[in-house]
C-alpha cells in the first residue's frame, strides 16, 4: 500500500496561460514533473503580467461603454426633434408637388397641415382646417361646372428660407360660355412652416391674368399711367371696383368665398370685400 501512495498523488492545476507566459528552453528539452520547482517558477513570475494585463483591459472596457452610451443617448445622433422636423419637411414638399396639379380632380393630403391653418389671398383670409377643406371642394365643384377644361401646373418649387416653402404654379381653362376663350394666370403660393415641419400658413399673391379682357373704358392719366408701369415686376390683377359678372374666373371666385361663408363650421365676421374681375 506504501508502495501504491506516490503514484497516486494528484498534480498541481496547470493555468492555461502557461504555455505562453513560460520562458523559452534554451536546451530543447521538455518539463518533466508538475510538481517540480522548475514547472512552477513560471507561474510565480508572470503573475504581476497577469495582473497588469487585467489592469489594462479594464479601461478599455470602460471606455468602450462609455462611448455606447454616448451613441445611444443621442450625442453623436443630433437632436431628434430636428430630424423630425426635417422628414416633415420634406414629406409636405412631396406631397404638394403631387397634390397641387391634382386640385381639381381629387382630394389633397391634409396631413402636412396644422388644425388652425391660415388662408390669405389678396382681398380674404381664412382661419381652420375647415374652410381650408372647404375652399379646395369649391374650387373642384365650381372649376368643374364653370370650365370644360381646367387644371393647374406647377413651374417651379424651392425653399426660400428654412420655414418657407414657395411654389410658382399657372390656373389655366376653358370656359363653357362662348363668349369667352382659353384663359390663364400665374401666382405663387407661400407656405410657412412651424418647427415641427407642419404647414401652418398658406398665403396666395403675385398673380398675374393672361386672358382676354374687354375692352378699356376711358379713364384719367394716372389710371393709364399705372397701367402702362406697373409698380412691381410682379403685379397682382385685382380690381374691387367695375366688377364684371359675365368672366368666368370672377364667378369661380366668388363661387368659392360663398360656398365657405354658408360652410357649417365657418367662425363668424369672414367679410366678403372684393372680388376677382377679367378687367
Amino acid at each position: 500500500m506504501a508502495f501504491l501512495l506516490p503514484k497516486l498523488t494528484t498534480p498541481p492545476c496547470r493555468s492555461p496561460l502557461k504555455p505562453q507566459l513560460a520562458p523559452p528552453s534554451h536546451g530543447g528539452g521538455r518539463l518533466h514533473g508538475f510538481g517540480s520547482a522548475q514547472a512552477a517558477a513560471p507561474i510565480h513570475l508572470n503573475l504581476p503580467l497577469l495582473l497588469s494585463g487585467s489592469q489594462q483591459e479594464a479601461p478599455t472596457a470602460k471606455s468602450a461603454e462609455t462611448r455606447n452610451r454616448g451613441a445611444s443617448s443621442g450625442g453623436g445622433g443630433g437632436d431628434p426633434r430636428r430630424s423630425d422636423f426635417y422628414l416633415n419637411l420634406g414629406t409636405a414638399v412631396r406631397t404638394l408637388r403631387d397634390d397641387l396639379p391634382a386640385v381639381f380632380v381629387r382630394e389633397p393630403n391634409y396631413d402636412i397641415y396644422r388644425e388652425d391653418i391660415t388662408f390669405v389671398d389678396p382681398l380674404n383670409t381664412f382661419h381652420g382646417i375647415d374652410n381650408y377643406k372647404t375652399i379646395f371642394w369649391a374650387l373642384r365643384f365650381h372649376g368643374r361646372l364653370l370650365f370644360s377644361e381646367i387644371g393647374l401646373d406647377i413651374s417651379r418649387i424651392w425653399q426660400l428660407t428654412e420655414n418657407s416653402i414657395v411654389v410658382r404654379w399657372e390656373l389655366w381653362g376653358t370656359p363653357r360660355v362662348p363668349w369667352e376663350s382659353y384663359g390663364c394666370f400665374s401666382g405663387t403660393s407661400r407656405y410657412k412652416v412651424d418647427r415641427n415641419g407642419k404647414i401652418y400658413e398658406h398665403k396666395v399673391d403675385n398673380l398675374a391674368l393672361d386672358f382676354p379682357r374687354p375692352v378699356a373704358k376711358v379713364g384719367r392719366i394716372a389710371d393709364l399711367v399705372v397701367a402702362a408701369y406697373p409698380p412691381s415686376p410682379n403685379p397682382t390683377f385685382w380690381n374691387v371696383v367695375g366688377t364684371d359678372d359675365r368672366c368666368s374666373w370672377t364667378k369661380l371666385y366668388r363661387a368659392v368665398l360663398e360656398t365657405v361663408e354658408r360652410g357649417g363650421d365657418v367662425p363668424t365676421g369672414i367679410c366678403i370685400e372684393g372680388l376677382l374681375t377679367c378687367s
